[in-house]
């Protein structure tokens, strides 16, 4: 199973309240979203701005207005267009408050297949798609239920909502599965390669382990492939190379540190996995733009 701590250590849903909402912006909060996997589903509603975003082994640009849907345990991952502020709103929810665990028919033949893949919705809701007006109206209603002038504090808006905003909630869910686009998993080629399943196992050691020394033999190892055909798939997978998928890990916590912590920046590099300072400087002003100081003072 892929591992929990993959999406910033976070814990999106419980039994009793089953969903979280978050607001993510790009490259104002964080520089991206490296590839990572819950065992939720997510819904994105694109606010502003264009971004590629990778799923599974599908490769979409999206754009304001568009929807992106994952099921769980999709690897996935969001890089804004260079230039560009991407903003989007994304909704994670168990599948349990879809009613999955059911037994009945649309529990047993639709919403467990769908959860385990068997059934695969599509990612990218966009104009031309069947029923997009009544999915993006959908949608709306969903985003709109949570408070937009509160984003600040996503949690705070998920915890003192009422049980009756709850089920509203669901019922939009259920409205918004029962119009989405579906395809059989049999309509797949069977001879057609995941990439992503293949490198799955390197990219979970890589998350739970970015802080110690990690060489692409190490990761070929792993997997059991061969250093050349592990470079290959891992490109094809996650669009860039494993070492700089462990830069953005890597960058991405010093840059939550420089945020949430007074720790030093001769720490931070040592805690994020780097034995030499002036490489930690260079690796973060090659994948944030700037300095670590820099970026310390400029979010003060």
């Amino acid at each position: 199973m892929p591992a929990r701590e993959t999406w910033e250590n976070r814990r999106h849903s419980t039994a009793y309240i089953p969903f979280s909402i978050y607001e993510c912006r790009i490259p104002e909060e964080i520089r991206n979203v490296p590839l990572h996997w819950h065992d939720e589903f997510e819904i994105n509603r694109i606010l502003k701005g264009r971004g590629e975003f990778i799923c599974q082994d599908e490769k979409v640009v999206a754009g304001e207005g568009d929807l992106l849907v994952l099921p769980p345990d999709t690897l996935h991952a969001a890089y804004p267009f260079e230039g560009e502020e991407l903003i989007y709103q994304a909704l994670v929810f168990s599948p349990a408050m879809l009613g999955a665990d059911g037994n009945d028919r649309c529990a047993v033949e639709y919403l467990r297949p769908m959860a385990k893949g068997s059934i695969r919705p599509i990612v990218l809701v966009c104009p031309g798609v069947e029923n997009y007006r009544e999915l993006t109206e959908t949608a709306d209603r969903i985003f709109s239920q949570f408070d937009s002038a509160n984003r600040s504090n996503e949690e705070l808006q998920v915890q003192e909502r009422s049980p009756r905003e709850d089920l509203l909630l669901k019922s939009d869910l259920l409205r918004f599965f029962a119009l989405l686009p579906c395809v059989g998993q049999e309509m797949k080629e069977e001879s057609s390669v995941s990439y992503t399943e293949m490198i799955r196992p390197a990219l979970e050691f890589m998350v739970e382990n970015f802080r110690e020394a990690i060489s692409i033999e190490m990761l070929a190892e792993l997997v059991h492939l061969s250093k050349s055909y592990f470079m290959s798939c891992f490109k094809k997978a996650a669009g860039i190379g494993a070492i700089e998928y462990l830069a953005q890990l890597r960058i991405n916590a010093a840059c939550r540190m420089l945020t949430d912590t007074t720790t030093s920046i001769s720490d931070i590099a040592y805690n994020c996995g780097y034995n030499n300072l002036s490489n930690f400087n260079r690796q973060f002003r090659n994948v944030a733009g700037c300095s670590p100081r820099e970026y310390r003072r400029n979010r003060d």
